[in-house]
């Protein structure tokens, strides 16, 4: 009698713990996330993630489109890149209630750097921190002049902007074909001139070089687009002057010596000459020049 009533135990407790392991699963926290945008039917984000629901959808700059059939594999989300372009920070002047990117995941560890509206950085992961908020970590995938000047990793709450999928750096190349597009930069006028052929497509104040770094005068071709840049100074035989501005967005190059058509977040005075050789846009209308214009455009610098 006594070995029955312990086999009914024993095999009782079996049971039970089945039970709870099955019922308790890790998998029951997971969901598998691909994320699409409905106007172009392409896939923005896939994986698996613990109870992390993004606080809005990835959106893809519309230009993707363009590039799509040659230059990205449909079937291959992987060869998206997430963006997180700044809206919560300072603007031009840096004050104390800037907001900043962080050591780690939360706002009580070392600030690694202030962050700018206009700002583009690439983002490498989501985390979810201990206090349930979302956070961004930072990368980036480009060769330094000045390494040294940059401690890894950048953490960034979700909150401080909005997030973009996009194919990332795209290079002219043999197949590049001529495009109808064109942008002539006048720099007497400090204005820059988009067409359409013959038709103008935009018309807006910049900022081309100081009198000591002026941007080159000529005709030229954009052979490299990118959505940012990390961007530093002194460039040996160019400026000797110092500076230091991660996240540049928008970044047409037209010159090898890296002279650029690019956002410019860290001043407000388009309509004179600003930079080091570069021709500076406000950043909201670099983004809107930066989709619309096509690899192998001719970019005209004139005075």
């Amino acid at each position: 009698m006594r070995t029955g009533i312990f086999i009914f135990i024993f095999v009782f407790s079996i049971l039970a713990i089945f039970y709870f392991l099955f019922s308790h699963s890790d998998l029951s926290s997971e969901t598998f996330v691909a994320s699409i945008d409905l106007s172009s039917n392409e896939f923005l984000e896939t994986g698996v993630v613990q109870d992390v629901i993004p606080k809005e959808p990835l959106k893809t700059l519309p230009y993707i489109n363009e590039y799509s059939q040659n230059s990205l594999d449909k079937s291959n989300p992987s060869e998206l890149h997430s963006y997180l372009t700044i809206t919560n920070g300072c603007g031009t002047v840096v004050e104390k209630t800037c907001a900043h990117a962080y050591a780690s995941a939360t706002t009580s560890s070392s600030v690694r750097a202030t962050l700018r509206i206009g700002m583009v950085l690439l983002i490498k992961d989501t985390i979810t921190a201990p206090n349930s908020t979302l956070w961004y970590s930072v990368t980036f995938d480009e060769d330094l002049r000045y390494g040294e000047r940059l401690t890894l990793p950048w953490f960034v709450p979700a909150e401080y902007g909005e997030i973009n999928s996009d194919i990332g750096q795209l290079y002219a190349d043999a197949s590049t074909t001529q495009s109808s597009k064109s942008i002539i930069v006048d720099r007497s006028e400090q204005i820059l001139y988009a067409y359409e052929g013959e038709e103008l497509f935009l018309e807006t104040p910049v900022s081309t070089g100081l009198l000591l770094t002026p941007t080159p005068r000529g005709t030229f071709t954009v052979f490299m687009k990118t959505p940012t840049r990390y961007m530093q100074g002194p460039i040996p035989g160019i400026s000797d002057q110092y500076y230091d501005l991660p996240g540049v967005p928008w970044n047409l190059y037209f010159t090898k010596q890296g002279a650029v058509i690019h956002g410019a977040y860290w001043h407000n005075s388009f309509g004179k000459p600003w930079s080091h050789g570069c021709v500076n846009l406000p950043p909201d209308i670099a983004k809107k020049i930066y989709i619309w214009a096509d690899l192998g455009m001719t970019v005209t610098i004139r005075d």
